[in-house]
């Protein structure tokens, strides 16, 4: 079945998080994705855990499937050269440097665009290209803390907190992922080549985009997370989350799926100002209720009454739920070695060209014989880098 990016060549400069995960996806429908790694060492993330499969630990692996992988010393002119001549059948070129680093080595896009003038040059950094922050080292936590996200709370007694998840480097590379796609449509439409540039700081203040526009506007803090009927409540047995929201007097329903007496018909709590002011009462009463009962017990309750809830569950209760089944979110692999390996699939879902495994995780210049005599170049001149140090 032909997939939505057949023929794109993209070459991966990519490495951790952000980079892989926006070139997995455009290798899951269709791209011919060529990885350019560091002899030894490759990618960062196939050292960021200990793991019996070592190079091909579970992190890696995540991020990687539909790719293939040539190992490259780009300290040598021999290597640049290789990547120039990938560059000439490459469509998009996508690296998660710093600002700078790809022109110092000669790799920037006034130098590939001279190559290829149809050449997409994508990156992703930190915090932008230029500015005041475009010298740090980009990473999640720090976008996090300088965008203000981890200074909001749903609760103002809570301590400050590193967010669990790496939202900054999953939002940029989905970012990263539109930039090069609408990149990909205007050179369809005009032949020309450009740059695509994104960053964890612009994705995560794009991620605020209610709550900037209500400070800017109003000078007002909004957050939904700390609205007067919701919240997570312990139970007997685990924690059920409320949105109380969208109906006509939700707090009228919460009180009947707690039974208890309705507050709504107190004055105080007739109004969402009245329930603001009120939130901690309000809370209170609704945590000393849940810890009364099993959490199947309030979910079926509050589902009678129309209610948002959920049970607050853990990744693990999360990947054996038939729900993650029914989506087909879920993709196993076997090895030349006979390990599974269990990846989360893609969540874009095309009725006529689906996610494809077409290639396994590549171990570190698994494919690097191939892509050179793709090249043209003949085994003569490979064991010639291999003893250059070119390739390993």
């Amino acid at each position: 079945m032909s997939l939505p990016l057949d023929g794109i060549r993209i070459l991966d400069l990519t490495q951790v998080l952000l980079g892989p995960c926006a070139t997995q996806l455009l290798g899951d429908f269709g791209a011919d994705v060529i990885k350019i790694e560091r002899p030894g060492q490759g990618d960062l993330s196939r050292g960021s855990v200990p793991d019996p499969a070592g190079l091909d630990n579970p992190v890696f692996v995540s991020l990687n499937r539909n790719k293939r992988s040539i190992a490259l010393n780009l300290k040598h002119d021999t290597a640049k050269e290789i990547v120039k001549d990938l560059v000439k059948t490459a469509d998009v070129i996508v690296n998660n440097f710093r600002p700078g680093v790809m022109e110092r080595m000669g790799l920037g896009y006034d130098d590939l665009q001279a190559i290829n003038p149809r050449i997409i040059f994508a990156f992703g950094t930190g915090f932008g290209k230029t500015g005041p922050y475009a010298h740090k080292g980009g990473q999640d936590v720090l976008a996090q803390a300088l965008t203000g996200v981890m200074a909001r709370k749903s609760d103002p007694d809570h301590p400050r907190a590193i967010y669990a998840t790496a939202l900054a480097d999953y939002s940029a590379a989905m970012h990263l992922v539109q930039g090069i796609l609408l990149a990909l449509l205007h050179r369809e439409r005009t032949g020309e080549g450009q740059q695509v540039d994104v960053s964890l700081y612009d994705s995560m203040l794009s991620m605020q985009t209610q709550e900037a526009s209500m400070w800017m506007m109003r000078q007002e803090r909004l957050n939904w997370a700390a609205m007067p009927l919701t919240g997570v409540f312990d139970t007997v047995d685990g924690s059920v989350v409320l949105v109380g929201a969208f109906k006509k007097n939700p707090l009228q329903d919460i009180c009947k799926a707690l039974e208890i007496d309705d507050l709504s018909t107190q004055e105080r709590l007739s109004t969402m100002e009245g329930m603001r002011e009120h939130r901690a009462e309000l809370q209170a009463t609704f945590r000393e209720r849940f810890r009364q009962e099993t959490t199947a017990h309030w979910i079926e309750r509050l589902e009678e009454q129309d209610l948002l809830c959920a049970p607050v569950r853990t990744l693990a209760d999360a990947l054996e739920d038939p729900q993650t089944k029914e989506n087909d979110m879920l993709v196993e692999a076997t090895t030349d070695g006979d390990e599974v390996l269990r990846m989360v699939g893609a969540p874009i879902h095309l009725s006529r060209a689906p996610f494809e495994l077409r290639h396994n995780p590549p171990h570190l210049g698994e494919h690097s014989e191939a892509i050179l005599g793709e090249l043209g170049y003949d085994a003569a001149a490979i064991e010639k880098m291999r003893e250059e140090g070119v390739v390993p």
